[in-house]
């Protein structure tokens, strides 16, 4: 049976998102991210592509390691200027029927109380067409900016991030019940009081008793997904996120990462078919081989080497500027991308730090797949039955063009073969996605809390235990 491929929009509200310096291109619209209109134009091209969303990236901070400074991000347009992403949901939900809108935001810099209101909100508006792409942040300038002085370490931000979800999942499944709201006129009673529910949480990280301030949307908890690769991101991915993002440069590599999630996934119980990964990619086609080849030779003229080792130097927390192009790079600790520097070191292969450049100027950390839609059809097919893998967050080199390219070429070859979808399913995007209903399923960590008062007291009653116990241990 032929597998069907899934594609994401891999977009950010920035200029220079994945291949730092192609805004100079004359057919490059990205320069126009502070419009509206930039973003229903390309929403309406990937609705007609039938993509399962658009995935907006974010940072909070920018790129000031390569060189010890930010000259080259700021020279470049590599991911500043960049305007905050939850803001573009209710414009594009307006100018589609199904696409969704996947907005990255930092369990490192926004609270959780505040944080739901919002995603509640988007949720609310666009009809339950909303995911939130969990990530826990990797620049220090971003720490510095709200006064944390530095980021957290690595692994210590996923201890962060358990307890954020724990604090979301209370307020989105657990504070409001099904039935609380009524909107009974008659009765002159809105909502009944009596279940609506305080959450009463008191932990490691957050204190947040009250109640959640939005009433059910129609997802309760949006659609999650999460991009963390290191080993930390894999157990947590397996733990909370519906789709997971990866940035695997070989089959490789992409395949032992999707066995990762699909394994952790089953251990927390849930079903492991039920998480669909997504890895980067940038493809350019075109409806010859040799013109895709031109077009990608085109591009690469445009890339900017400066701008490029900006987001590597970033990603990774090394600076490369310290290098001569001419050296390997070699594996050291870093507290960024930790995954980044392990896939270089262990990719069967020695980088030149000048061949780090050329081959993040165009698509950044994924791989790029240049040729005609059956050239092109060919390789993703080989990738999803060698790897497991579901689909791909698609990388522009220019946009729209790009995104143009894949709707006109790539998705009609692709739908003749049977391996792309004709047609949207009904619904929320978790139901457009898994074809069940619009809420997290049973068999995940959020469905726990939501008996609320019920998790209270078990919570409660082992509080009582533990102070029990601990005077006997002494």
């Amino acid at each position: 049976m032929t597998r069907a491929i899934r594609f994401n929009a891999f977009e950010m509200n920035c200029v220079g998102h994945q291949s730092p310096g192609l805004w100079a291109h004359p057919r490059d619209r990205s320069w126009q991210y502070k419009d509206v209109e930039y973003w229903t134009d390309l929403a309406v091209t990937l609705e007609r592509g039938i993509f399962d969303g658009i995935f907006i990236a974010d940072v909070i901070g920018y790129y000031d390691v390569y060189k010890a400074s930010n000259y080259h991000a700021i020279a470049q347009a590599a991911q500043i200027p960049v305007n905050d992403p939850l803001q573009l949901a209710v414009p594009i939900s307006m100018a589609t029927k199904h696409l969704g809108i996947g907005i990255t935001a930092s369990t490192t810099f926004e609270h959780p109380y505040t944080f739901a209101r919002r995603l509640s909100t988007a949720d609310h508006l666009t009809k339950g067409r909303v995911g939130w792409n969990i990530v826990t942040s990797y620049l220090q300038s971003g720490a510095k900016n709200i006064g944390e002085g530095a980021l957290r370490v690595h692994d210590n931000r996923y201890e962060v991030a358990e307890e954020y979800m724990e604090v979301l999942y209370k307020l989105f499944e657990g504070s409001w019940e099904e039935g609380a709201v009524v909107r009974d006129r008659k009765a002159r009673i809105f909502a009944h009081p009596e279940k609506v529910h305080e959450i009463g949480h008191k932990g490691k990280f957050f204190e947040v008793p009250g109640y959640h301030l939005c009433e059910p949307s129609p997802q309760r908890t949006p659609l999650l997904y999460q991009a963390g690769s290191s080993g930390a991101g894999k157990s947590f991915a397996g733990r909370n996120a519906e789709c997971v993002f990866s940035a695997s440069l070989t089959k490789y590599f992409l395949k032992n990462y999707v066995a990762a999630v699909r394994a952790a996934a089953a251990a927390a119980g849930r079903d492991p078919r039920k998480v669909l990964t997504y890895n980067l990619a940038t493809v350019i086609v075109d409806e010859t081989d040799a013109k895709a080849q031109a077009k990608f030779e085109e591009y690469q003229r445009y890339a900017s080497y400066d701008g490029s080792l900006t987001f590597m130097s970033g990603w990774s927390g090394v600076d490369f500027g310290q290098f001569a192009p001419t050296d390997l790079i070699q594996k050291v600790p870093s507290n960024a991308i930790t995954s980044m520097i392990e896939t270089l070191a262990n990719s069967g292969r020695s980088w030149t730090v000048e061949e780090l450049a050329r081959w993040g100027g165009i698509g950044g950390l994924g791989p790029v797949f240049v040729g005609s839609a059956a050239t092109v059809a060919d390789i993703l097919q080989e990738w999803v039955e060698e790897t497991d893998v579901d689909g791909f967050n698609l990388a522009y080199a220019v946009t729209h063009e790009t995104f143009e390219d894949v709707v006109n070429h790539l998705v009609p070859e692709l739908q003749r073969r049977g391996a792309y979808a004709r047609q949207y399913r009904p619904g929320t995007l978790r139901e457009k996605l898994f074809g069940e209903g619009p809420y997290l399923p049973p068999s995940h960590p959020a469905a726990q809390y939501r008996d609320i008062e019920a998790f209270k007291r078990k919570e409660a009653l082992a509080g009582k235990r533990l102070l029990i116990e601990e005077p006997s241990l002494a």
